[in-house]
């Protein structure tokens, strides 16, 4: 079995609004990545106090060689899915370019444009992690021929969700039962 390269990928956005920073998100984080459970492959912080004064912070566990690898294979994909081979090739050169020049997509425009975007006091957080804990799964997957088809976060406000169009379609179903109950009546 070879080792994969990449565990699976998770982009967060996260809002914050009327925030109370006190530590403990960088603690909890620096926690799971000591652990080994994620590493952190890009974080952009934005927050914008009451009086409209914009703070950023941005952070990564890679180190040089490894961005412009990760850069190379973002890269490379995207220009396979766009142009097949030769636009992996194209892919690959441009995302080791770009991550050599710590451009990771993200430009100082891109901070300006989230930043004018947000009401005052309020901060956003765009995270991109790797799960770690996955990367043997991913690769015992692949080596039995598993292709993942869909993935998604269940959270507990989806499951709110869930039960509300639940809720809906039984409100639904009672109703035309109703219905057919009193015509089937007449």
């Amino acid at each position: 079995m070879t080792e994969a390269m990449y565990g699976p990928m998770q982009m967060l956005v996260i809002a914050f609004e009327n925030p109370e920073f006190h530590g403990q998100i960088r603690r909890e984080l620096k926690s799971v990545m000591e652990k080994g459970v994620v590493r952190l492959i890009d974080l952009l912080f934005v927050w914008k106090d009451e009086k409209g004064n914009i703070k950023s912070m941005e952070a990564t566990q890679l180190d040089e060689e490894e961005k412009i690898r990760f850069g190379a294979v973002v890269g490379g994909l995207i220009g396979f899915g766009a142009r097949g081979k030769e636009g992996a090739i194209t892919g690959m050169e441009e995302g080791a370019m770009a991550a050599a020049q710590e451009n990771y997509g993200i430009t100082k425009e891109d901070i300006l444009e989230i930043t004018e975007a947000i009401p005052e006091n309020t901060a956003a957080a765009i995270l991109i992690i790797e799960h770690l804990w996955a990367k043997e799964l991913k690769q015992v997957l692949r080596d039995a021929g598993g292709v993942l088809i869909s993935q998604g976060m269940i959270t507990p406000e989806l499951l709110i969700l869930v039960g509300e169009e639940l809720a809906e379609a039984v409100k639904f179903a009672e109703k035309k039962k109703t219905e057919s109950q009193a015509a089937t009546a007449v």
